[in-house]
C-alpha cells in the first residue's frame, strides 16, 4: 500500500460499498465514502452527494481532499434499480437508473482523474453486476447502465493508461445484503440452483477483488472485467 493512500467509496454506507469500505480501512488506507440517505457509519469519514450532480459530487471531492489530501483510489459503486418489465418501464425508470449507474459513475471518474493525473498514479474501480454482462429480465435499464460500465473501463485505459491509472470493473453476482435477504426462500433456491458454486457470495468477497485491484501488484491490469459471481455469467 502507498502510503496514506486515500480512498472514496460512493454509496459506501450501507451493502457492498460499506464492505468494501471495511476492507480499505483494515487495511490501513485512508477511507472516505459518500452516502445520499440513509445512516451513515460511524467509523468513516462521510459526505452527503449525489452522484446525478456534478456539483454536489466536486463538493465532496473538496471536503475528503481537505480532509486526506489527494484521492488516489475511488470505487464507483452508488447504484439504483428499478425493475420492471420492458412492455411497462417508463422512459424516466430508464433514464434515472442511467443518469445515477452510468452518468454518475462518469462525473465521479472524471472529477477523480484531475488529482490523479497529477500525481501521476490512480486506481478507478467500477461496480458492474452480472446483469450487465448476462442480462436479466425485467431490468434493461439497470442491464444497459451496468453493461456500459465497461466500455467506459475500456476507454478511460486507452486515454489513461500511459499515465499510470487504471480503470477496471467487478462484476458481483448474487450477494448477501439486505437485498438478497428479502427474498423468499423458494425464489434463494431458484437463484442458488443456477450458481455453480450454489451460494451467494459474502460482501467481503467483492471487496477482496477491490483491494486487489487497487494495489501496486494489480498496475499492469486495466481494462478488465472481473465476475465474482459464482460461475453464473461464465464465457459472458
Amino acid at each position: 500500500m502507498t502510503e496514506n493512500q486515500t480512498v472514496l467509496v460512493t454509496g459506501g454506507n450501507r451493502g457492498i460499498g460499506k464492505a468494501i469500505a471495511t476492507e480499505f480501512k483494515n487495511a490501513g488506507y485512508n477511507v472516505a465514502i459518500t452516502y445520499r440517505s440513509g445512516d451513515t457509519p460511524k467509523d468513516f469519514f462521510a459526505v452527503k452527494a449525489d452522484v446525478t450532480d456534478a456539483a454536489s459530487i466536486d463538493a465532496a471531492f473538496k471536503e475528503v481532499e481537505t480532509e486526506f489530501g489527494p484521492i488516489g483510489i475511488v470505487i464507483a459503486n452508488a447504484g439504483i434499480t428499478k425493475d420492471t418489465l420492458l412492455m411497462r418501464m417508463s422512459e424516466d425508470d430508464f433514464t434515472s437508473v442511467i443518469d445515477t449507474n452510468l452518468t454518475g459513475a462518469f462525473r465521479v471518474a472524471q472529477r477523480a482523474t484531475k488529482g490523479m493525473l497529477k500525481n501521476k498514479r490512480g486506481r478507478i474501480i467500477f461496480i458492474s453486476s452480472v446483469s450487465g454482462l448476462y442480462g436479466n429480465p425485467g431490468q434493461v435499464n439497470y442491464s444497459a447502465s451496468k453493461a456500459g460500465l465497461v466500455g467506459m473501463a475500456r476507454s478511460i485505459t486507452r486515454e489513461l493508461g500511459s499515465r499510470n491509472i487504471t480503470a477496471n470493473v467487478i462484476a458481483p453476482g448474487f450477494i448477501k445484503t439486505d437485498m438478497t435477504d428479502a427474498l423468499t426462500d423458494e425464489l434463494k433456491k431458484q437463484y442458488t440452483d443456477v450458481i455453480p458454486a450454489r451460494r451467494f457470495a459474502e460482501p467481503k468477497e467483492i471487496a477482496d477483488v477491490a483491494l486487489f485491484l487497487a494495489s501496486e501488484g494489480a498496475g499492469y491490469i486495466s481494462g478488465a472485467v472481473i465476475p465474482v459471481d459464482g460461475g453464473l455469467g461464465m464465457g459472458h
